[in-house]
Formats: C-alpha cells, sequence, structure tokens
C-alpha cells in the first residue's frame, strides 16, 4: 500500500557531506514514522535514524549522532537524512522504512514498509 523510494546516495570522499531522501508514495496517511537503516557489506542491518510524522521527535543511533540530521517534508511524504563528517565506515546501502505505530525505533521487524535502498560510498 505504501511504496518507498530513496534517492540521493553516491560517492562522497571521507569527511564531507550527503542527503538522501526517501520520498513515499500510495497510503501514507496514516504512517506513524519513518526511519532509515544502513546494511554494509557482510554486515547486519542496523538502525540509523527515525521520525515521528506528526510531533517530529527524532532518534538517532549514537555513531552517528552529531554528524547526521534527519527531517522530514510531511506534505512531500518525503523523508531525509543529511549526513555530514561522512567517515568510510557510513559506507552502505541506506535503506528508508515506514511504520504505523510507536515502539522500539531501532527495530526493523516493527516497519511495514521498505525502499529498495541507495548505496552510499564514502572513499578514504
Amino acid at each position: 500500500q505504501v511504496q518507498l523510494v530513496e534517492s540521493g546516495g553516491g560517492l562522497v570522499q571521507a569527511g564531507g557531506s550527503l542527503r538522501v531522501s526517501c520520498a513515499a508514495s500510495g497510503r501514507t496517511f496514516n504512517i506513524y514514522a519513518m526511519a532509515w537503516f544502513r546494511q554494509a557489506r557482510g554486515k547486519e542491518r542496523e538502525f540509523v535514524s527515525a521520525i515521528t510524522r506528526s510531533s517530529g521527535d527524532t532518534y538517532y543511533t549514537d555513531s552517528v549522532k552529531g554528524r547526521f540530521t534527519i527531517s522530514r517534508d510531511n506534505a512531500k511524504n518525503t523523508v531525509y537524512l543529511q549526513m555530514n563528517s561522512l567517515a568510510p565506515e557510513d559506507s552502505a546501502v541506506y535503506y528508508c522504512a515506514a511504520r504505523y505505530y510507536s515502539g522500539i525505533y531501532g527495530n526493523p521487524r516493527e516497519y511495514g514498509y521498505w525502499g529498495q535502498g541507495t548505496q552510499v560510498t564514502v572513499s578514504s
């Protein structure tokens, strides 16, 4: 019922910045929150950040706090992840996800919809 499309990934030098976007379409009105997860080669998918649709409350994993900023444009049903001070360890496929209720935002099992991902590569 909901489609998520990520964009904005690419190659960036260490220390640089990149902004990825996730546009939701379909029946988006009841989405409670949207989030970003990432998965590096050979690694488990991990939570990055989340934002609630109504209040704009934000959540971050410790490794990105202070460097990444999540935001949303509800009129466009779009969330953004501004990534600054990027390091090679940030290289991963970044996935956006949507959920319909509050809970443990870092738990991927609580998200009902996922995008296909966008590759972010940070060179040394």
